[in-house]
């Protein structure tokens, strides 16, 4: 199966450089790149370009100008833009495990969309994860990590477990499997249905919506937190703020009230054709 990965960012250069290593070592080889970027500055598409040259896989760059938080609609226009049948969303302050890409592969499955999760990292873990370090998948490890510094029991099971220790684990996790942008992933034609993400939203729940919509569809989240593996590098968020998530919540209810599945703020700026 034919992958597009689609990774979102904006202006993090240091943390994209670790990513795009990260998905040049992928033990699964058929997948393109592609980077939904939300008005970064010059240094970013500088990164990716150098890159671009001599990546083992499709590098592509997608930018929209700065006018504010718009994740959403960057990503609906990757969305639109990916090449292949199966797309990963995930983020650019995610470090994938070299298996990543293989898991989703194997793990994709029609009318379902895969929920992933993260292995949150401390700043000072995430500073001093190097390029070598990532290469040779080190920062995947328990004990280095712990070297370190701390590392919580959620990491540890996920990082420390293998299959089918990981599969059990996923089968028997009390947690919901929900979209998480982070690490899930889904059919092009799925995301297509229900139109996208709502480019109302703001931070704080768009991905969850935008699955909540892909289930009421008929789509059901299937759980791999165990089994896809990526390291959260550490970050500020100054664009969180009490109203974008009170307005998101809102948006979220009605979506589960009314059972709907098609945003007219989405892709297409419309309400659903008959």
């Amino acid at each position: 199966m034919k992958i597009s990965v689609v990774v979102s960012t904006y202006n993090a250069e240091e943390w994209l450089e670790k990513v795009l290593i990260g998905y040049s070592v992928q033990t699964y080889k058929d997948f393109e790149v592609i980077i939904a970027d939300d008005g970064s500055r010059q240094s970013t598409k500088d990164l990716i370009d150098k890159y671009a040259v001599n990546y083992p896989v499709p590098l592509r760059h997608l930018w929209h100008e700065d006018m504010g938080y718009r994740r959403q609609e960057i990503l609906n226009v990757a969305i639109i833009e990916a090449a292949n049948e199966y797309i990963i969303m995930t983020d650019g302050d995610c470090i994938p495990r070299e298996d990543f890409v293989e898991v989703h592969a194997k793990e994709a499955e029609k009318g379902k969309f895969l929920s992933g999760g993260y292995c949150k990292l401390t700043m000072k873990t995430s500073k001093h994860i190097s390029k070598e370090d990532i290469l040779n998948q080190n920062c995947f490890d328990v004990k280095w990590l712990k070297n370190i510094d701390k590392i919580g029991f959620s990491n540890f099971l996920k990082l420390g477990s293998k299959k089918p220790i990981t599969s059990l684990l996923d089968l028997i996790s009390p947690t919901t499997p929900s979209f998480n942008n982070c690490n899930s992933s889904g059919f092009k034609a799925d995301m297509i249905a229900v139109n996208g993400y709502d480019e109302r939203m703001k931070y704080g729940g768009p991905d969850r919506e935008f699955g909540e919509r892909l289930e009421n569809f008929g789509v059901k989240g299937k759980q791999i937190r165990h089994n896809a593996i990526v390291l959260h590098l550490d970050h500020a968020r100054g664009y969180k703020t009490p109203e974008s998530l009170a307005a998101n919540l809102a948006i979220r209810k009605e979506v589960k009230d009314k059972k709907i599945k098609w945003t007219p703020f989405g892709i297409k700026k419309q309400e659903q054709p008959a």
